[in-house]
């Protein structure tokens, strides 16, 4: 199992100060969240030279690897010019990916909730065209639901993966998620194995939980939008007794895919980096204590 960290709280600090940051915590696995130099948010990738030489060069240094991209497009978005331009998106990432060694890149669905069976048309649109290419170049694709998603449950996205039947597409569990996944009833043993054998990676967070009376205010009510964190364990309300417990109970840890390696679990910490100094380092510590049994 490779522990990685997400940069995207420290991303500021530019490319050699961050892998060298993620070092000194004690991790051997950065998780390329987006990156405006890099892989930006739902635009074309930009990885240009000098940034990816810079990138491989911290990476010798410091021995830390890249276990992952994370990549966020409209490639089930509503509009077919936009899907058609996060296909191309995706074809440059993934030359990326090969290009930096990295065989697992973890996504969103990134459609709208407000047109549900339009983007799921759209999204197997794109996996028509997108995964000959993910299965010739060998790399190992990680869907996840996301909060405001046109699919934010757990059992209705690990049905999505599981029905194209490649060894190339897996589920990604995103614990600050976990209260959009089942409507607020936070039952993480149930869909962590519900996802089952598909179940490939998984971000620590905590989060609160939205469904219940005034955890949030958004004004004005009603508003098209929602909320969630990505808060230290214990600041919010997840029960990560269960979730341990039930990754210890499916081996989690040694799981080893024929695509991609090993499994993957990263700190996926956002919103606090003056935290990070003590958060990295604990959140690693418990990860390895509870799953490793150190």
């Amino acid at each position: 199992m490779k522990i990685a960290f997400d940069v995207d709280v420290i991303k500021e600090l530019g490319i050699t100060k961050m892998v060298r940051q993620v070092a000194e915590w004690g991790y051997d696995y950065i998780e390329q969240s987006p990156h405006p130099q890099i892989n930006p948010f739902y635009k074309h990738p930009k990885a240009g030279r000098e940034v990816v030489a810079e990138y491989k060069k911290v990476l010798k240094e410091t021995g830390i690897e890249i276990s992952s991209f994370i990549v966020v497009y409209r490639w089930a978005g509503p509009l077919e010019a936009r899907r058609q331009a996060a296909v191309t998106n995706w074809k440059r990432m993934i030359e990326v990916a090969v290009e930096m060694g990295v065989s697992v890149i973890n996504t969103e669905l990134s459609g709208d909730p407000n047109e549900p069976e339009i983007c799921e048309e759209m999204w197997y649109r794109s996996m028509e065209e997108l995964l000959p290419i993910i299965e010739r170049e060998g790399i190992r694709v990680e869907i996840q639901s996301h909060p405001w998603d046109f699919c934010e449950e757990n059992n209705e996205t690990a049905d999505l993966v599981k029905s194209l039947r490649s060894d190339n597409v897996k589920y990604l569990y995103s614990v600050p998620h976990t209260f959009f996944y089942d409507k607020g009833k936070g039952d993480v043993a149930s869909m962590l194995k519900y996802a089952g054998d598909d179940l490939s990676h998984v971000l620590i967070a905590d989060t609160m939980n939205h469904t219940k009376h005034c955890r949030y205010i958004v004004n004005p009510p009603g508003v098209d939008a929602v909320i969630h964190q990505h808060v230290g364990i214990g600041e919010g309300e997840v029960d990560f007794s269960a979730l341990f417990q039930t990754l210890r109970d499916m081996d989690f840890a040694n799981r080893t895919f024929k695509v991609g390696g090993e499994s993957i679990i990263a700190t996926s910490l956002f919103g606090y980096p003056e935290k990070m100094v003590h958060q990295a380092v604990a959140t690693r510590e418990r990860i390895e204590r509870e799953l490793l049994g150190k």
